[in-house]
Parts: structure tokens; sequence; C-alpha cells
């Protein structure tokens, strides 16, 4: 049994593309599912989706399989509001001791970085893992449960990162070759995907 979960935090309005970046079609399937799916073969349970804006349209488009899916009404406050209604959920769960945090306009995460930073997790003190993508710092995180109370406390529009940078004493790094994972903004970064 896992005593790790995942958090896909999809709860933005995608204002730089101008329209719903989690329904973005790449092959025939839009872009959040390809996320969930994703997560989803991590080894991590359960898993909780977050939306926030355009949810009824994103519930309607999106097979969700066996992920728990999250309204966060407070979305515009921005993505710490997110972060903060998926750990609520997560922390009812007394045998969760991590949570992997991924971004829902992620859809190429390199299979091998949950499972190291998972394993990362098991032999350090620190209570935070996070992928070094050659030089620069990533997604997903991983956090221990001791961290979850400070980060629900987050505002705005600051999500675990900031947290992190501005905590370093608490950050495991794992570095991979892998180019860092590409976040779908623009209409050039989706006309990329195909």
């Amino acid at each position: 049994m896992t005593t790790t979960a995942a958090i896909v935090l999809a709860g933005g309005r995608s204002s730089r593309l101008g329209r719903p970046k989690q329904l973005v079609e790449v092959d025939g399937v839009p872009l959040l599912q390809r996320v969930v799916d994703a997560v989803g073969s991590w080894p991590v349970d359960p898993v909780v989706v977050v939306l926030g804006s355009g949810a009824d349209d994103i519930l309607e488009a999106v097979d969700f399989g066996e992920a728990m899916v999250a309204v966060n009404d407070d979305w515009g406050e921005g993505i710490a509001s997110s972060l903060r209604v998926g750990l609520d959920i997560l922390s009812r769960d007394s045998k969760l001791t991590h949570v992997l945090v991924a971004l829902g306009d992620q859809p190429s995460i390199p299979d091998d970085v949950p499972q190291r930073l998972i394993e990362a997790a098991m032999d350090t003190t620190k209570q935070a893992v996070v992928p070094v993508y050659r030089y620069n710092r990533g997604n997903p995180v991983l956090l221990e449960r001791s961290l979850w109370e400070r980060l629900m406390a987050l505002e705005g529009d600051t999500g675990a990162s900031a947290f992190l940078a501005a905590h370093p004493r608490v950050v495991e790094e794992v570095r991979f070759d892998h180019m860092p994972p590409r976040d779908i903004d623009t209409e050039f970064d989706v006309a990329d995907l195909d």
C-alpha cells in the first residue's frame, strides 16, 4: 500500500492562451486527461485533481478515471488556493505521508521522475524533494506531510515552488538529464505539441 498521494493543479483561467488549456486536444485527447492518465500511472494513491475556472466544461470533457475531482471556488485567488484545496482533502487520510504535486499543463513529465523522487524521499531527512532538470528546478515536487499545514497557509498566485525557494534547508534536489517539462501556456506551445 502506498503512502504517497498526488495532486494535479488545474484550476487556472489560461489567460495567456485565451481558452481553457485543460481542454486543448492532443491527438484527440484533452490535455488535462493526458496529465491525469500519466499521474494515474505513478506509484501514488489517491490522485486529486483540483479544477477551478471552466470546471463544468472540463468535467464534461475529461475522463478522470479513478482520480478524485475537487472544484476550487476561489480559483481566482491563484494557485495557492488550489494547493490548499488538494492538501485539505488529502490531510483527512492519516495514512498518507507524502504528496507529489503536478501541474495540469505539463503533459510530458519523464516516466522515471516520480519514482526517483519517492525513492529520494525515503533516503533523506529533508521534507521536500524537487527535480532539477539540467540546471532548473521543475515539477512535480514531493512534499512530506509535515509541510502541508504551512503550505495551506500560502495565499495568492504563489505555489509550493516559491515556498521551497525561500526555505532551501528543507529541500533535497534530485538531478535529471532530461530537458525541463514544458508548460502549455500559449498557442505556440500548443502547436509544438503536435
